[in-house]
């Protein structure tokens, strides 16, 4: 999958549902987006924190697939990079099809792992009406499929930018699917 690359960049340094571009972020080890609101070793997502703000946090990147604004768009919703909240958006990457603990290494030092998936809330119906319908689907077994994007931890920190290439290095087997996070 050499054709994989960041696509954009957006970070946001408030509880905001959509986040600016930027053309190139710091990830931080252990941590994060550095200057985004979700930063740090525990939970950042507010209704996380009410519940438990002891627990580690799990969701310290966001990534999209490219692909989802493509369709989004093509359904006649007007998304752009950042729109939904990603601090990442790929292109090439079948994103939502990898498994739990997969790597990716962003540029020439970043590496995030994959915790889960995004569960979509009623921020994106607020965001654009019908927008959670057209981001959540149904497998022929009948099974939620959630197209929101999915969560990383930040495993080796670094700069990275818009247009650098994506290696992933898949988990040793058995494979465990992607679960919301």
């Amino acid at each position: 999958m050499s054709h994989a690359r960041i696509s954009s960049l957006s970070r946001c340094p408030t509880h905001q549902f959509s986040k600016q571009t930027e053309t190139q972020l710091t990830l931080l080890a252990g941590l994060g987006v550095e200057g985004d609101a979700h930063c740090g070793e525990k939970v950042k997502h507010r209704s996380r924190v009410a519940a438990n703000p002891d627990q580690p946090n799990l969701r310290q990147v966001h990534l999209i697939h490219a692909e989802l604004l493509d369709e989004l768009n093509g359904q006649g919703f007007t998304v752009a990079p950042g729109d939904l909240g990603e601090n990442i958006l790929t292109r090439g990457i079948p994103l939502l099809d990898l498994p739990t603990g997969t790597c990716l290494r962003l540029g020439e030092h970043a590496e995030i792992e994959l915790t889960g998936l995004r569960n979509p809330c009623a921020q994106i119906e607020n965001f654009q009406k019908g927008l959670l319908a057209a981001v959540l689907g149904r497998a022929e077994d009948g099974s939620l499929i959630r197209k929101g994007g999915v969560m990383a931890v930040v495993l080796s920190g670094g700069v990275i930018q818009s247009g650098d290439a994506i290696q992933i290095t898949l988990p040793a087997e058995p494979h465990r699917p992607l679960e919301k996070v």
